[in-house]
C-alpha cells in the first residue's frame, strides 16, 4: 500500500541519519585520542556511548508519536533524539559542548534536553521511567491523549525504578508505554549472567499490563508492537511493555576493548547490520536504487552540517559557567 511504503522510506531515512550521525560523532570523538586513547583528549571529551545498530528501536516506536508526546532514554540515546525529532544542529552543539547547544553546552550527549519535541535522557540507570509515569498522569489529568514512552536498556529490568514505575503506572492506569532495548550486554555483563528469566517482557504480567517481545531488532514488527501499544495508551488503556532484542554493533563506549564479547560476536552482528538489512527489504518492496540513494545522500548532507554547525560554533563564556545554577 502505497501510505506502508511512505512509512517504510521515512523509518529508513530516519535510521540512515542516527547511523550516520553516529559514524560522525566516532570520527570528531576519536580526534586526538590516538593512537594511544586519552579520554580526555579531543574536541569531544569525556565518555561516548553510540547506538549504531539500535536504531530500530528507536524509529520504530517514534514512528507513531506526536511532538506534545514525552519521550525519556537512556545514556545511549543519539538514535532516540533523531527519532523523536531532537534539532540535529542543536544537538551536534551540545555534544561538541558548544553555546548553540541544547543547553548550552552543559548537559552533554547523556543529558539531551529538547522542550519542544518534549525529548530528555539521563546518565542514570532507569531514571527516566519514574518521570514518564508523571508526563503520563500529567496527560491524563489534563484531558490530553498525548502519552509517554519511556526507553531503557535490558539492565534497568534489574533496578527498584523499573518496578516500581510499572507498578504506579498500572494502578494509576497511565498512557505509558515501556520500551526494553536489549542488546544482551549491561556494560560488560551478559544479561543471562544477571537477569533470572530470559524475557523481561513476561514481568509485565506481575503488573497487570500487557507484554510483548520483537525478535531479531526487526523495525517492521517493532513498528507494529508500537501501534498497537501506543494506541491502546491514547484510549486510555493504561501501560505497555516492549521487549526488543536488538544489539549494538559498537562497544558500551568509545574506547571499550570489548574483551567479555565472545570471538566473533561483533563480526555476527555486523552481518545483519539493520540499516543494511532494511534497505535490501525496500528494494526487494519495489523501492528503486535511486530513491535509496537519494534518501541517503538527503540523510547523510543533513549530518555533515549539523557536524559544521557544531564546530563553528563558540563555546560558553567563561563567566556564565555558573548560569542557570541553583546557589
Amino acid at each position: 500500500m502505497p501510505a506502508e511504503c511512505d512509512v517504510r522510506i521515512r523509518m529508513y531515512a530516519q535510521m540512515a541519519r542516527s547511523r550516520y550521525f553516529e559514524e560522525a560523532i566516532k570520527v570528531a570523538y576519536l580526534e586526538g585520542k590516538q593512537p594511544l586513547f586519552n579520554m580526555a583528549k579531543g574536541p569531544i571529551p569525556g565518555e561516548m556511548h553510540l547506538s549504531s545498530g539500535q536504531e530500530p528501536c528507536a524509529v520504530g516506536v517514534c514512528a507513531h508519536l506526536r511532538p506534545d508526546d514525552t519521550v525519556t532514554a537512556t545514556h545511549r540515546a543519539h538514535h532516540i533524539a533523531i527519532a523523536k525529532g531532537v534539532a540535529l544542529n542543536a544537538m551536534a552543539a551540545e555534544i561538541f559542548g558548544k553555546r548553540d547547544g541544547l543547553s548550552g553546552g552543559r548537559g552533554g550527549h547523556m543529558h539531551l534536553f529538547d522542550a519542544g519535541v518534549n525529548f530528555c535522557c539521563s546518565g542514570i540507570v532507569a531514571q527516566g521511567m519514574g518521570p514518564a509515569v508523571g508526563a503520563a498522569l500529567a496527560a491524563k489529568l489534563g484531558g490530553s491523549d498525548a502519552v509517554a514512552v519511556s526507553f531503557i536498556g535490558e539492565g534497568a529490568a534489574n533496578q527498584g525504578a523499573f518496578h516500581e514505575s510499572l507498578n504506579l503506572a498500572a494502578v494509576w492506569k497511565v498512557p505509558v508505554v515501556f520500551v526494553i532495548e536489549d542488546n544482551a550486554w549491561g556494560i560488560s555483563v551478559a544479561k543471562r549472567a544477571s537477569t533470572a528469566i530470559e524475557r523481561n517482557s513476561d514481568r509485565a504480567a506481575s503488573y497487570g499490563m500487557p507484554g510483548s517481545f520483537v525478535a531479531d531488532n526487526d523495525i517492521d514488527a517493532i513498528y507494529a508492537a508500537a501501534g498497537e501499544a501506543i494506541q491502546r495508551a491514547r484510549a486510555g488503556g493504561g501501560p505497555t511493555l516492549i521487549e526488543i532484542e536488538t544489539w549494538r554493533l559498537e562497544g558500551h563506549f568509545m574506547g571499550d576493548a570489548e574483551g567479555y564479547r565472545p570471538s566473533g560476536e561483533v563480526a555476527a552482528l555486523q552481518t545483519r547490520d539493520p540499516l543494511i538489512v532494511y534497505r535490501q527489504r525496500l528494494a526487494a518492496a519495489g523501492v528503486s536504487t535511486a530513491e535509496l540513494e537519494s534518501i541517503e545522500g538527503r540523510e547523510l548532507r543533513a549530518v555533515t552540517d549539523a557536524l559544521q554547525f557544531a564546530r563553528k560554533s563558540d563555546y560558553p563564556a567563561a563567566e556564565s559557567a555558573f548560569d542557570t545554577v541553583f546557589s
